[in-house]
């Protein structure tokens, strides 16, 4: 999470070796054939993903280390890549990452209740990771839907048009690991006028 403020772009190790598993060898297959012979590097950033994905979403100094054996390539331009953006973690995050949009356009429709609701709820701070380790809480600066704010990111999901309600009702629905409804939480298609 280097990019996210207040948490360090410092990889950690987690002792352990990392493999790669038989299903991301098989995706690493099909991803590298999709790059001329002499550009397989470029698939950096989808196979930082799958390791992120693999490695309980988070990239270890080891999973770099096997990116860049991987890709035949340096690891510094491994661990440049995967510190760049935020949507690699470069330390372990609990099992659920919950990104809140902080911009001004999700901060004028109240995103600032919505954070302090994930805070109470989750019982963590802002870059923080919760006690039970479910959950881990950033800031971000935009996710890509300002139309329809206040929006938080859960993992891969995004969730919509929240209010404090809704908001609580998105985290119990996984405390009690039940599903939830992704996109508007009231109703929105796409980004339609309110």
């Amino acid at each position: 999470m280097s990019n996210h403020p207040g948490l360090s772009n410092t990889f950690s190790s987690s002792g352990e070796k990392f493999e790669w598993s038989k299903e991301s060898l098989k995706s690493i297959k099909m991803i590298i054939s999709r790059y001329p012979k002499d550009r397989h590097q470029s698939a950096v950033m989808p196979l930082l993903y799958l390791a992120q994905e693999q490695n309980n979403n988070w990239i270890s100094i080891e999973c770099i280390e096997k990116i860049a054996e991987t890709l035949n390539m340096p690891k510094i331009r491994v661990t440049e890549v995967a510190s760049f953006y935020s949507m690699y973690n470069t330390r372990p995050v609990g099992k659920n990452l919950v990104q809140i949009c902080r911009t001004s356009p999700c901060w004028l429709r109240g995103s600032n209740k919505i954070t302090n609701t994930i805070c109470k709820e989750t019982k963590c701070d802002i870059n923080e990771t919760s006690e039970d380790n479910l959950f881990t809480v950033v800031e971000v600066e935009c996710l890509g839907a300002c139309s329809n704010g206040p929006m938080i990111q859960i993992n891969n999901d995004f969730y919509e048009d929240l209010d404090e309600e809704s908001t609580k009702t998105i985290l119990d629905n996984i405390k009690n690991n039940r599903p939830n409804k992704i996109g508007s939480q009231k109703g929105r298609r796409s980004s339609e006028n309110a």
